[in-house]
């Protein structure tokens, strides 16, 4: 079995896959799961069940998170072989465009692998949208153009409310929200949404304008079903193509070990 961890600023996912699966999608996972970095010991608990001969790990959140991981997962499983997943010039079939291609998080480049091995012969935008949102492209040809980063919709949220309007007040307005909010809590949702998307949409743009064709966006990541109900009500007023999909990262890591 082949274990897989996405360790981001906030939460550590993990999902397991048989080493010999085929390369699908989504991926056939026989488990996952996610748990805090409060409640990281969980993780044990939850993986304990399975035989693994081999790990591969994202890790954006800093060394001492990185030591702890390494730790508990080697003392269930001592003989374990850990592998580190970080941005490289090239994997088979994406090409990355960073100046510094080392310096390009490790979880935007396993999520740019999975978006162009998802879906094959799109150009795409790839929105994941967490402690902070990741807007990144990637051509049909699988050349990882680079994106923008801008804070999530918590931080936009505590940054204009002094931590009065955070995610679940966002979530008590998402489904029905006016661009035109009458209302201060409404009016910081509306911001916060809006310009989340507005990104977004502005990333599709100039993607299209650079590849002459239609582009697909795809959304990912935790704060993701805020978003996807004024996605819902953009595409009637303007059509465009874009897709939720989950796990994006642990899709590329496993991608990643695959072709390894």
């Amino acid at each position: 079995m082949l274990l897989l961890i996405d360790a981001g600023n906030t939460r550590v996912k993990w999902a397991c896959v048989p080493i010999d699966a085929p390369l699908q999608f989504p991926a056939p996972w026989d488990a996952i799961g996610s748990v805090s970095h409060q409640g990281f010991e969980q993780l044990a608990q939850s993986i304990s069940h399975h035989d693994f001969v081999r790990c591969k790990i994202s890790n954006v959140a800093g060394a001492a998170l990185q030591q702890r991981i390494e730790q508990l997962v080697l003392t269930q499983y001592p003989d374990l072989l850990i592998e580190y997943f970080n941005a490289a010039d090239a994997v088979p079939g994406v090409q990355n465009r960073y100046r510094d291609p080392a310096k390009l998080g490790a979880d935007r480049f396993a999520s740019a692998i999975a978006a162009h091995y998802s879906f094959p012969g799109d150009d795409v935008v790839v929105a994941t949208c967490g402690t902070a949102t990741t807007i990144d492209a990637i051509t049909a040809q699988g050349d990882f153009l680079g994106g923008m980063i801008l804070p999530g919709l918590q931080l936009m949220a505590s940054a204009l409310a002094n931590n009065t309007a955070q995610l679940p007040q966002i979530a008590l307005h998402a489904d029905s929200l006016d661009v035109f909010a009458t209302q201060t809590d409404q009016a910081i949702a509306s911001g916060c949404l809006h310009a989340q998307i507005g990104a977004m949409q502005c990333a599709v743009q100039h993607l299209a304008h650079r590849c002459g064709k239609p582009v697909k966006l795809i959304i990912s990541g935790g704060a993701a079903p805020y978003l996807v109900p004024q996605l819902r009500q953009l595409q009637q007023l303007q059509p465009f193509h874009w897709q939720d999909v989950e796990n994006l990262v642990l899709t590329g890591l496993w991608i990643a070990a695959k072709s390894s």
